[in-house]
């Protein structure tokens, strides 16, 4: 049988960035991403989620945290030059990135979107995001992540 693979993983080979898939047990609905790092055996300060936001100016945001975070959408906002932020509801995350809520990654989405990382992001060797399917992840090089997504990072998080 052929080996599985996402978008997410096709886009890191095509671009020829080193990573490491991780597949984890699931029901029919997301895990929680604690839960995930906990399975994955990683340290959950180094598995990040993927949150989708939207500002004042209608523009939709990425913001990549810690797993155990909480996003500060006052920080989100000013980290993008926006007067406030809210977050999409579940059901638009589909229509605006290409994923279903529990499997978003900041990798490959439908439209490039402006991405923020968590500042933490760098003091680790490797991170982990959803590699755009629930069930998947993919663990690579911070600095390859945020060069694709053509990211920057900010303080947008506070302990979960």
């Amino acid at each position: 049988m052929a080996e599985f693979k996402t978008n997410v993983m096709r886009v890191l080979e095509q671009k020829k960035i080193k990573y490491t898939a991780h597949e984890y047990a699931h029901g029919d609905e997301a895990v929680d991403g604690v839960r995930v790092a906990e399975i994955c055996g990683q340290n959950p300060a180094q598995v990040f989620k993927t949150l989708v936001a939207q500002g004042a100016s209608k523009k939709v945001y990425v913001f990549v945290i810690p797993v155990a975070m909480k996003l500060e959408l006052k920080q989100a906002s000013k980290a993008v030059g926006e007067k406030n932020m809210a977050m999409v509801h579940v059901n638009e995350i589909n229509a605006l990135t290409g994923y279903v809520r529990g499997g978003c990654s900041p990798i490959g989405m439908k439209k490039r979107y402006i991405t923020v990382y968590h500042s933490s992001i760098i003091e680790h060797e490797t991170v982990m995001v959803s590699a755009g399917k629930i069930g998947y992840q993919v663990e690579l090089s911070p600095n390859d992540l945020i060069m694709l997504t053509e990211g920057k990072t900010a303080d947008i998080a506070s302990e979960g």
